[in-house]
């Protein structure tokens, strides 16, 4: 921890000590601070509250609360919001190729507000995709006292006959109904019952699996990511998250870059593995890794998934939701079944000050049911496994949960856009055995690298989620589920060789050993390189233009800076400036 405390316990006296800042108090006195006000740490509470989706809805009640815990603590609170982009009403049309650019634009908005303001400590809120993320990687890369906080997940909504049911049913259900297996009526039931209350999506999806990295790493309280978003409890965890984080102010530690170790990293990317999470985590663990000076990439990422037993069952490839892990004990139960088993770094600290293992002290381990001793797993490696091979050298990532054989030989169907491969699943005008490549949707050749889950739903929706693969520079949802292959790098943009593949090429895919292979001699790729040419989109302009000339390779996290920004303190005292 931090030798001089009072540096991170008085940031904010750039602001508001001296004469020269009369005009700064000026402004404060403006909101409704007052004199005593002035002479307490500034707290920061940024959250990504909006109607636009479910997953922020719920939001704005916690961070509010927070602000109870700032003041109980002795801080003045100071509350805002940034942007979200739903990836439920973003995917599938053009729109999904702000999602991931949403996560850059989040952390350099926090980043912008904490740095312009000179505010001393931190909590953020995020509930949809890119927000976890964007605001991890905004602690991290500010470095001052801060605690994330997970807005929950929704509940599920149930068919006439019981079933649970999510958003992913309606997804697939639009497959179902494109084969004929369902109704128009049936289709429209479905989406008035799968998705009833606020909050993320409730399966181990991108949400999910991330709001269980910030406790995995450290950057969360221990046993909240699970607690659904419409229990009142959330309420009583924000303000005891502000209250933690005066703590942190007043003792200098520990701060995020404490917290975000190469062990810790290797801890989050353990429990994305044994819980079959999403494939997007291996994209956000190495950006987080990124934002602390850490070089963690897909190779990195693959020798944690690799000897990590998948232990617990979540959907989509096992049976239960996250308020079905909250109600045995939340994420500590799959933590400490991998500490028990050796498989996690108990001696990391935590946003509390204490350890890992110490925090898991006070956890239960494991049921059987929902989630098992690592002795006894669903399967011995993890739920994903990143893949290599002449197709894709710097990896791509595969989420094997669920699949029934982790074996494909198949001929390649290549689509230069996302929309061209839509036209041609939504007609059924493939056939089994098929490899269906997607290429150009890399983060800069996109750019923003989509998500395929309209695609890749649509066809497990049709019946034949293994029957053919898809392979992309793209990117999957944490709800994808068949054999899909994505994030492939390099992308076509860049010339990988994905950018190569001609129509009926073979291509073997082996997720048991880890490769993937485009069965073409050396010669014929270096002969199809000679005259590759770049796919050429419309012109761009605005941020996407932007993100394309700055967005770097996927394996490294597709960052858009050089990492490890520093914040020199401001000086203390009369007249600070």
């Amino acid at each position: 921890m931090s030798s001089d405390k009072s540096l991170h316990k008085h940031r904010s006296r750039a602001v508001t000590d001296g004469p020269s800042r009369a005009a700064h108090r000026a402004f404060l006195r403006a909101t409704g601070l007052g004199d005593e006000d002035m002479q307490k740490s500034m707290v920061g509470i940024i959250s990504t509250a909006g109607d636009n989706t479910p997953c922020s809805k719920s939001l704005s009640p916690q961070a509010d609360s927070a602000r109870l815990g700032v003041a109980e603590g002795g801080g003045v609170p100071v509350a805002m919001t940034t942007i979200s982009v739903s990836d439920g009403t973003s995917m599938g049309h053009d729109g999904m190729r702000m999602s991931l650019l949403s996560r850059e634009l989040i952390a350099d908005s926090v980043e912008l507000a904490v740095r312009g303001h000179a505010y001393d400590g931190l909590v953020t809120f995020g509930g949809c995709d890119k927000t976890l993320p964007g605001m991890m990687m905004a602690m991290v890369r500010l470095n001052v006292p801060s605690i994330f906080v997970y807005g929950g997940s929704m509940l599920p909504g149930y068919s006439p006959e019981g079933e649970e049911r999510t958003v992913l049913t309606a997804i697939e259900g639009t497959g179902r109904y494109q084969t004929g297996a369902i109704s128009l009526q049936q289709l429209d039931q479905i989406e008035r019952t799968c998705a009833m209350t606020v909050g993320a999506c409730p399966g181990q999806f991108t949400a999910n699996t991330m709001a269980m990295v910030g406790e995995a790493m450290g950057l969360s309280l221990l046993g909240t990511a699970t607690l659904p978003a419409v229990y009142s409890e959330r309420l009583a965890l924000a303000r005891r998250a502000g209250r933690r984080v005066m703590q942190i102010i007043s003792e200098g530690g520990p701060l995020p870059r404490e917290l975000v170790t190469r062990k810790s990293l290797e801890n989050a990317c353990a429990a994305v593995a044994a819980t079959g999470g999403s494939t997007n985590a291996a994209l956000h663990i190495p950006a987080i890794a990124h934002e602390a000076g850490i070089a963690f990439t897909f190779d990195d990422v693959a020798e944690v998934f690799k000897r990590t037993p998948l232990i617990a069952s979540l959907s989509p490839g096992g049976k239960y939701l996250a308020k079905d892990l909250n109600r045995i004990g939340g994420v500590p139960v799959v933590l400490n079944a991998l500490l028990k088993s050796g498989h996690l770094h108990g001696d990391c600290m935590t946003v509390t000050g204490r350890t890992l293992a110490e925090e898991l002290a006070a956890f239960p381990g494991a049921d059987g049911e929902i989630v098992r001793e690592s002795a006894t797993p669903l399967h011995a490696s993890g739920g994903l496994v990143v893949l290599k091979g002449n197709l894709c050298p710097d990896g791509a990532l595969i989420k094997i949960a669920g699949l029934k054989s982790l074996q494909f030989d198949g001929r390649a169907r290549v689509f230069e856009t996302e929309e061209e491969c839509a036209r041609v699943v939504a007609a059924q005008a493939y056939e089994a055995g098929d490899v269906l490549v997607i290429r150009n949707e890399g983060p800069r050749g996109g750019p923003g690298m989509r998500e395929m889950l309209a695609v890749t739903a649509a066809i497990y929706g049709q019946g034949r989620g293994e029957q053919v693969a898809l392979l992309t520079d793209g990117r999957f949802s944490g709800a994808t589920r068949g054999m899909c292959i994505g994030y492939a790098s390099p992308e076509a943009a860049a010339g990988g060789p994905i950018a190569l593949v001609r129509e009926g090429d073979r291509i073997v895919i082996d997720a048991a050993a880890g490769t993937i292979t485009l069965d073409v001699p050396d010669a014929e790729l270096a002969q199809r390189r000679s005259q590759w040419q770049p796919f050429q989109r419309e012109r761009l302009a605005g941020a996407l233009e932007k993100f394309a000339k700055l967005v770097g390779p996927t394996h490294l996290g597709a960052v858009t800076h050089s990492g490890l920004a520093e914040w020199p303190y401001p000086p203390v005292g009369e007249d600070a400036a």
